[in-house]
């Protein structure tokens, strides 16, 4: 059986790709480390936004596993513009799946690129990983194994966040293991 768990990066000073982790979230990420270190992990993809890198980065130094950063897995972009009404906007993409806003992406589009690389996983020799990314990301993500997930469940969401995917064949077992 192989595990993944899929981690929401800690608490960040704000959404820019290189928002930094506030004083909390370097704390979190500490206690992440102390939660995760003895799961047998061997293998750790993260988003290349900073706040993601910098949520695994104490538990990749603990456990002497190299962080390998992936496009893949930053966060979805809803809009190309500031709408102050995206969360509106936010909850209909999960009911229709296709509807993308002009300069985002559809949440389908997002999907597929996050399984992708849960299918990588899978495919590797590797037993235990874990993928650091984050909310809307990983709610699609668990979305396309659970249906039901969806805007409630993203907003239910606390940074830092940790979910076990454990697959016995192509639909994994899922259970929220770890919230703040």
């Amino acid at each position: 059986m192989k595990k993944i768990y899929i981690v929401r990066h800690c608490q960040a000073e704000g959404q820019a790709a290189d928002a930094p982790l506030t004083e909390q979230g370097l704390q979190q990420s500490l206690e992440l480390a102390e939660f995760l270190h003895d799961k047998g992990i061997d293998r750790i993809v993260s988003s290349s936004y900073r706040r993601a890198h910098d949520t695994i980065t104490p538990l990749a130094d603990r456990i002497g596993v190299a962080v390998v950063l992936d496009a893949r897995l930053t966060e979805r972009i809803l809009s190309g513009r500031n709408a102050p009404e995206w969360r509106e906007m936010l909850r209909r993409t999960y009911e229709d799946l296709d509807l993308c806003f002009e300069g985002g992406e559809s949440s389908r589009t997002a999907m597929h690129r996050a399984v992708s690389v849960v299918h990588e996983v899978l495919q590797s020799s590797n037993r235990n990983a874990v993928m650091v990314s984050h909310g809307n990301l990983i709610s699609l993500l668990l979305k396309h194994y659970d249906n039901q997930i969806g805007f409630n469940e993203w907003e239910a969401f606390s940074n830092p966040d940790v979910y076990k995917l454990s697959f016995r064949s192509d639909v994994p077992e899922i259970r929220r293991i770890w919230n703040s």
